[in-house]
């Protein structure tokens, strides 16, 4: 899998865009650059990353980043494209959980702009700024020894959620914010895709995270064994599986796919 590019990884401090940062190091990648609204954290994945990087040439750059500013993701963007002249890859992980467990009678709306305000507002401006990055840049090809796969300028990979297929009760904020994730990310697709620019979304269930932990304190009927009673493979996922599927759709591997919302949920929507 040739993952030699720059990826640009959006909450990479920590869960699962820690995980991406750590997995592009060991395939190879030539340079990261984490981005967090926690820059010490981002700092401390860099060096991990650094740590264990198989690319002799390899660098990790942090950035402070708030994902739902307009003016920080343009910064954050325009960073990477400085240190690194182009972006081959962005995998946006930033987030925040729910705070609240509630019917949509009862729910929150200052919550349900934060989750808005994150999740969809931040979605749409790093797809945003990487797709305007992406269509200035050179393409190259997708496989040198297969031209009629043709040319790519980079694959954007946003974290999207199972909810944005299910719709689990008391969670209108969330299920909401991660319906829009995919809708920026599809309609991204269609227009990027004439450019050799692909967009897509992952879709896992519960990943084995702290924010996983911290949903677990907010929601009630939510513990080791419900989280997995509707899962036929009898597990939460792991932040490295998010990962693998992340840069699998940032690799060539995946170069017919865009506008796909790849499901990571151990066959919990079969049932």
């Amino acid at each position: 899998m040739d993952t030699k590019g720059y990826a640009f990884i959006t909450g990479g401090g920590s869960g699962i865009g820690k995980a991406c940062a750590m997995l592009f190091a060991e395939l190879g990648t030539s340079g990261i650059l984490i981005a967090d609204l926690n820059l010490e954290a981002a700092q401390e994945t860099a060096s991990e990353a650094t740590a264990v990087a198989s690319n002799p040439n390899f660098r990790a750059e942090t950035v402070h980043l708030d994902v739902s500013d307009e003016e920080s993701v343009a910064n954050a963007v325009q960073q990477m494209v400085k240190l690194f002249g182009r972006i081959d890859y962005s995998v946006h992980c930033a987030g925040i959980p729910v705070r609240s467990y509630e019917p949509v009678s009862n729910a929150s709306f200052p919550e349900f702009q934060d989750l808005i305000r994150v999740h969809v507002h931040g979605t749409f401006l790093v797809t945003r700024a990487v797709s305007a990055a992406m269509k200035s840049q050179e393409p190259v090809p997708v496989d040198s020894s297969s031209p009629d796969r043709g040319i790519t300028r980079g694959s954007i990979v946003n974290l999207a959620s199972v909810t944005a297929d299910i719709t689990p009760a008391n969670m209108v904020q969330y299920n909401a914010a991660k319906h829009a994730v995919q809708g920026i990310t599809k309609t991204a697709a269609v227009e990027n895709g004439p450019l050799g620019t692909r967009v897509n979304c992952i879709c896992p269930t519960w990943i084995e995270t702290s924010m996983y932990r911290q949903t677990m304190e907010v929601i009630p009927p939510l513990n080791e064994q419900t989280a997995v009673a509707p899962i036929p493979m009898g597990r939460v996922g792991t932040a490295k599986e998010v990962a693998q599927s992340a840069i699998f759709l940032c690799s060539s591997w995946s170069s017919f796919m865009t506008g796909h919302s790849l499901v990571l949920d151990g066959g919990m929507t079969i049932m």
